[in-house]
């Protein structure tokens, strides 16, 4: 026994001259030097994580009122702060696995000393005597900071020097925090079974309570638990997890922590576990129908720098943008529209709240439920936010349009209407019998020969887009495509590997581009909507309300600039010469059959060949695009009452698309209410015909400014005035065209003859429509003019 107390001497005395040693052994057999090496340096660079604390937690994803629809982690932990861990669960952990904690400084040399005899006389470590500032230590290299399997191995090593590395940082860790926050820090931080990591989420798991309402044999047979929570499970071992918290119990007795008759009381009892344990669900899986959105909400953080991992891992609280109750109206819509049993074939929809400054996405949804049983027809694939279908169809027309617009149409120009178009040098093929290098097209019904562009819009004929393209250029159309929002378009590969879907289009210089024959994402067509719809301000589609982080500090994310993609006044005159489609277009009879009295801009699509159909609407209060098309695995026509994959196709955007469309804005608080954008004179001649009303009569600098506020330009031509007072503004002329550089004239009067006059200074008549002043009239002509209006007033 002398020479055994000589060795404890020993050790005991080496352990003391300096822990650093440690470094210097030799690694274990079975550990690669190298791997050694790894975790050493880690435990010196990481010292200020482990008194930081921080371990992995549970983020919360929730809706916009903040209710909780989803949680992801790795590892479920909450934690909490000493004060709101029960005592009896630190009297027990003391108790049972470090009865000298409040005494050592983070290592207890004298069981040290007697266990390294004991290994070094079993050739092996057979005694562990740790610590539980080094058990924390080694948790949390272990749960926290082992990222590889070499680490974690390295990590949870039976061997000397990994005991004396411990010890070296449980030495220094006992020197900066006070002995609460260590045993708050281990407390926090073990596993207990169950996916349940610390003690709060034991305390939910096994007993559906707190960490601080934990009773003392509560804590006595969690606190038992880690000796081995897998065996000593009480739903697979009750006996084992019994007899194991007894003894606890019978430790915090020798402790002076319990009496014994509290112990004996106690161990007489049952565990009083719950009948199963309280599990927290994980992952997207848990949001229901909601699930689309959460998936795209990851996606989107990971995209702006925060990685699923790190949402795993840092018990964020992420509020996302959904509404539930446009969440379920949508919902309830698109499966109205669409069977989620049908094979297939589903309908998509997304709905924006526009704005200038973010496009917040309201609602995500499908047809087809969210989830993983492929036999009731659910799905987790990203359908609403995703490349798919075969096209939005004449949706596209608006692009052009609004191209058209751009360069000096209005809602008013006359477009030729034949039943068929034949191109040159914009692709080929297209309707049958088409001459070789020819790209034709024709009306899906009769059309009078001739349309304005408004009426185009409404009524949807083929053949006059088809040579609007062709005069304002397939490049503008697809970049104002892109502009408004359909930015996907612009990535490589999105047609084929080589090219974008833009690239393709431009470079080929495709005339099919007008009527949408090219697969969308919805989520970014519904953008489309919220851009018109916000005066023509493109945002990026937002999932996100807020993120904060678990210290309660917001997280900002880096988001991309709102855009003015096209002028306010072009949104607005687009948005108007969308308005007629509900009322005497394709739209109007799905608008009436749900009762929709309210305001909105809409556009009908559907592909040539019946393989997909759209609808596009918008108010002030909401923008959604509703999107049928084929998701299954074969392309085929699909049929409408009910929709279903057919041999002949004849689903048109006007029905199933259009109707769950209005029937879901019907439902939707305050959207009928809803006006549009007010009517724009630069695109609008019955708006112009109304302004130009206005401002005759108005002193000459409030007329231009009004003019100007509507995006004229304005020049002043002068006039006697015919009795009008000096600065009035007596009559308006303009150019028949319109657009960006639209011109108005105003006539003002000189004032010269105002005393002569008898008559009232009323405003003159508005202009006709038709009414051109090429040019302003030279001095000399105006001079003759005023002397005539002199002399006439003078033999009156």
């Amino acid at each position: 026994m002398s020479a055994l107390n000589s060795l404890g001497k020993l050790l005991a005395g080496l352990v003391a001259a300096g822990v650093g040693m440690a470094v210097c052994l030799a690694p274990a057999a079975g550990i690669g030097g190298a791997a050694v090496t790894r975790v050493d340096n880690t435990m010196q660079s990481n010292l200020a994580d482990l008194t930081d604390g921080a371990a992995p937690g549970v983020t919360t994803i929730t809706d916009t009122n903040g209710d909780p629809m989803a949680w992801i982690y790795a590892q479920r932990r909450y934690e909490v702060p000493a004060d709101e861990i029960a005592q009896s669960a630190k009297d027990a952990l003391v108790a049972i696995e470090d009865r000298r904690f409040y005494e050592h400084d983070g290592v207890d040399m004298q069981g040290f000393a007697r266990a390294m005899v004991t290994n070094i006389l079993a050739g092996g470590v057979e005694e562990g005597a740790s610590t539980i500032d080094q058990q924390y230590v080694k948790n949390y290299l272990l749960l926290v900071n082992a990222d590889t399997t070499e680490e974690q191995s390295a990590a949870v090593e039976q061997s000397i020097p990994r005991k004396l590395r411990e010890m070296r940082m449980a030495s220094d860790l006992d020197k900066q925090l006070s002995k609460e926050e260590i045993l708050a820090r281990y407390l926090n931080l073990v596993s207990f079974g169950n996916h349940a990591y610390g003690i709060e989420a034991a305390a939910r798991t096994y007993f559906d309570t707190s960490a601080s309402k934990l009773t003392v044999p509560q804590s006595a047979l969690l606190v038992g638990m880690l000796q081995s929570s897998e065996f000593l499970n009480p739903y697979t071992n009750p006996d084992g997890a019994k007899e194991r918290r007894n003894m606890v119990l019978q430790a915090m007795v020798s402790s002076g922590y319990l009496s014994q008759a509290d112990a004996d009381r106690y161990a007489g009892q049952p565990l009083g576990v719950l009948d199963e344990p309280s599990l927290l669900p994980r992952g997207c899986i848990t949001a229901g129908n909601s699930g689309f959105l959460c998936d795209y909400a990851l996606k989107y953080l990971a995209d702006k720098g925060l990685s699923t991992e790190e949402v795993e891992r840092g018990g964020y609280t992420i509020t996302t943008t959904l509404d539930p109750e446009v969440q379920a109206i949508a919902h309830d819509a698109a499966t109205s529209a669409v069977n989620k049993g049908q094979p297939g074939v589903a309908e998509v929809i997304n709905v924006i709240e526009p704005g200038k400054d973010s496009h917040d996405i309201l609602a995500m949804t499908s047809s087809r439920d969210y989830g993983l049983d492929q036999d009731e027809s659910q799905t987790v694939l990203p359908q609403a936010s995703s490349m798919v279908g075969n096209g939005a169809g004449s949706v596209f027309k608006i692009f052009t349009a609004a191209a058209a617009l751009e360069n000096g149409y209005n809602l008013e120009s006359k477009l030729q209407v034949p039943d068929r178009a034949v191109v040159y040098g914009m692709g080929e093929g297209g309707a049958k019998g088409c001459p070789p290098g020819a790209y034709c097209v024709e009306n899906a019904g009769k059309f009078s020969g001739e349309m304005t562009l408004r009426d185009a819009l409404a009524k949807s004929p083929n053949t006059p887009f088809v040579k609007l393209i062709e005069n304002v250029g397939v490049e503008q159309t697809v970049d104002m495509a892109v502009r408004l929002g359909l930015r996907s378009y612009e990535d490589q590969g999105t047609f084929d590997e080589n090219n974008s879907v833009a690239d393709y289009f431009r470079q080929h210089n495709l005339g099919s581009f007008t009527l949408g024959p090219t697969a969308v994402n919805p989520l970014e067509l519904s953008n489309v909507a919220a851009t018109l719809a916000s005066d023509g301000m493109w945002c990026e589609p937002n999932p996100i309300k807020s993120i904060v982080d678990r210290y309660g500090d917001e997280v900002a994310l880096d988001r991309p600039e709102c855009e003015q993609a096209v002028e306010p006044e072009l949104a607005a005159g687009l948005a108007g010469g969308m308005a007629e489609d509900a009322v005497s277009g394709t739209a109007k009879k799905a608008a009436k059959s749900a009762g929709w009295n309210g305001a909105v801009a809409a556009k009908t699509g559907t592909t040539e060949s019946h393989q997909s159909s759209a609808f596009l609407g918008f108010n002030r209060k909401f923008a959604a695009a509703t999107y049928i098309y084929n998701d299954g695995t074969q392309t085929s026509p699909l049929c409408t009452g009910p929709v279903r994959q057919c041999a002949e196709g004849s689903l048109f955007g006007g029905q199933e698309a259009a109707e769950s469309w209005f029937r879901m804005a019907s439902r939707m608080p305050g959207a009928a209410d809803a006006g549009l954008p007010a009517p724009s004179a630069l695109f609008d001649p019955k708006a112009r015909d109304e302004l130009l009303k206005r401002v005759v009569g108005m002193d000459k600098d409030d007329a231009r400014a009004t003019l100007e506020e509507a995006g004229f330009r304005v020049r002043e031509s002068l006039s006697s005035g015919k009795g009008a007072p000096k600065d009035e503004v007596v009559d308006t002329r303009y150019a028949e065209d319109a657009g960006p550089d639209s011109t108005i004239t105003i006539v003002v009067s000189d004032g010269s003859d105002a005393r002569l006059s008898t008559r009232p200074t009323t405003p003159s008549p508005s202009p006709s429509r038709q009414e051109y002043v090429p040019e302003e009239p030279s001095t000399a002509e105006r001079d003759l003019g005023q002397l005539a209006d002199e002399l006439a007033n003078l033999f009156r």
